[in-house]
């Protein structure tokens, strides 16, 4: 049993980061990230071409990092494979140890650094959980079986604080037949959505993981108000950090408050620094 899971489902208060796997083959950026922030973390989502942009495999990636002695939660987009792809690589995530899968749709590639790339998108991330489900019992997803089946601990993606809510309830609801036992989330801004979906899903018996963005600057808000559906930084926190003098600074404070309140609601946060990785011990503290 994964870490993950084991922690999870015991009732502990869960940490998560994100690393994003290089642009390349050098790994030593990658590493001195998952150095800074381990220590502070139980799990790292390790993403998969974010941003519909060139990166190392997120398979390869997850590799690494659990070489490292770092329990990883390998993300799996629908976006850049086909069904046989997919189902191959879980394959393979199993066979190379990786117990963890998070499992998104993906980002349109128009967006990224291949606009010309064709999005596969021959299944959804409800489709997906479903396959690493029924491998999970022992079988691909015609319904043959496996010779030697899996048992991801499967994970998917949640927006709280996207409308209307009750689409976003039904998508949720539909990721937990499939197979879905934790969640996620999109950052979060407003506590009071946050605890709503908490609230909606706890009868379901999965877990919430509370995405915290850190806001390191101007740029960082008009990008995620520009490019980030279903997410907008709201006025009083854009306007903290464009008025402030040490924008970073001011980023890593509000991200401390967010993680105060979180521990209050969900089961865990997720801590995307965007290149703060000095800053997590702060800011998971509270003294940020």
């Amino acid at each position: 049993m994964s870490r993950l899971r084991e922690l999870l489902e015991s009732g502990e208060f869960v940490v998560t980061g994100e690393v994003a796997p290089p642009r390349g083959t050098d790994l030593a950026d990658m590493h001195a990230s998952v150095d800074l922030l381990a220590p502070h973390c139980h799990a790292l989502n390790v993403t998969d071409n974010q941003g519909a942009s060139l990166h190392l495999s997120s398979l390869a990636a997850s590799r690494a990092i659990l070489e490292r002695g770092i329990e990883p939660i390998f993300q799996q987009t629908c976006r850049d494979r086909n069904r046989l792809a997919l189902q191959s690589d879980l394959l393979a995530a199993w066979s190379l140890g990786l117990e963890n899968v998070l499992v998104v749709t993906g980002d349109d590639p128009r967006a990224g650094d291949h606009p010309h790339a064709k999005g596969v998108f021959d299944l959804d991330s409800t489709q997906l959980a479903s396959i690493a489900l029924g491998m999970n019992e022992g079988r691909d997803m015609m319904g043959r079986d496996l010779k030697g089946g899996t048992d991801f601990y499967i994970g998917a993606a949640m927006f709280p604080e996207a409308e209307p809510w009750d689409v976003q309830l039904a998508r949720i609801e539909q990721k937990v037949a499939a197979g879905v036992r934790f969640f996620q989330t999109q950052a979060i801004f407003d506590m009071d959505k946050l605890q709503r979906a908490v609230d909606a899903v706890r009868p379901l018996g999965v877990k919430v993981i509370a995405g915290v963005l850190v806001i390191r600057s101007p740029r960082v808000v008009d990008f995620v108000n520009r490019n980030l559906a279903g997410l907008m930084v709201p006025d009083h926190v854009a306007d903290r950090i464009r008025s402030a003098s040490d924008p970073a600074e001011e980023a890593v404070r509000l991200a401390a408050e967010q993680v105060r309140d979180i521990r209050e609601i969900a089961d865990g946060v997720h801590v995307m620094p965007l290149g703060l990785d000095t800053e997590v011990g702060r800011i998971l503290d509270g003294t940020g």
